[in-house]
């Protein structure tokens, strides 16, 4: 297999993507509102309105699950502070896990899928290039714009969050830190590759980019599931969550990719005309 010949299919996919709202457009504007609006809200709000009650009323079942450095760094804040501090640092952390999903699904469902709405699928499998190639340019021209879209997300979330609360802590910023490094390089990949794995098997399947958006959106579902039990405080942002993480997102790409050439059947996919 030749990096060449899938950087080829990366160039030429990336040209089609380039010019189709309906693709860029979710990929910029989800982001925006997870990375801007909803920090400026959780900041800004508290301080114009002011916070009634103590920091363990506001934040109850979350606080009671956080790691006791954490929560002796929150008891000593008034209500204020420990709300932005413990919303900024642990209860967005989730929403990072939805914008690599989103965007990886979005690209990857106009791979195979786009292919078939534009009547360029039979011209693309008649190359000569390997199948092995072929699937890697698609998986790149969907893993690198998402990856970027989310490191870039992260810094400005990390402005946004730094801006907006660095009054409430005398001059010191929340972010980045170590938790959140390792959370943004170690899972966000992971996480892009399984949604664009799960995403490309039902392109190959599908009539048309609608359809495998739509059946693609379902992979949003289990990151969702995790930010209400976050809210609830079923669970929390930390160390040994993000390892599990890494551990399960690995297996899962790797069963994905064994079923991904496994229903990649250039023939099959001629013969019936996608």
């Amino acid at each position: 297999m030749k990096l060449g010949n899938a950087m080829l299919v990366f160039l030429k996919d990336w040209k089609e993507i380039r010019r189709n709202y309906q693709v860029l457009a979710p990929i910029i504007f989800v982001p925006l509102v997870f990375t801007t609006v909803l920090p400026l809200i959780l900041v800004l709000v508290p301080s114009l309105v002011g916070v009634p009650g103590t920091a363990f009323q506001l934040i109850g079942p979350i606080f009671e699950n956080l790691p006791p450095e954490v929560k002796a760094a929150v008891a000593g804040m008034g209500a204020e502070e420990a709300m932005v501090y413990v919303f900024a640092l642990y209860f967005f952390a989730p929403f990072f896990l939805i914008i690599p999903i989103m965007a990886s699904s979005v690209l990857a469902s106009d791979s195979f899928a786009g292919e078939k709405d534009r009547k360029t699928l039979e011209a693309l499998l008649a190359t000569p290039l390997k199948d092995g190639e072929l699937l890697l340019g698609k998986i790149l021209v969907s893993f690198i714009p998402s990856i970027l879209v989310t490191f870039a997300s992260f810094g400005v979330y990390c402005i946004v969050v730094d801006l907006a609360s660095v009054l409430h802590f005398g001059g010191e910023v929340l972010l980045p830190n170590a938790l959140w490094l390792l959370f943004i390089f170690g899972v966000t990949p992971l996480v892009a590759l399984a949604g664009i794995g799960v995403t490309v098997i039902i392109s190959l399947r599908v009539k048309g980019y609608r359809e495998a958006q739509q059946m693609s959106a379902i992979l949003i579902a289990p990151v969702l599931a995790l930010v209400f039990a976050e809210v609830g405080g079923a669970i929390i942002f930390g160390p040994l969550m993000i390892l599990m993480m890494i551990g399960i997102f690995a297996l899962v790409n790797a069963i994905v990719l064994v079923l991904g050439i496994r229903h990649f059947h250039r023939e099959e996919l001629l013969t019936r005309g996608g």
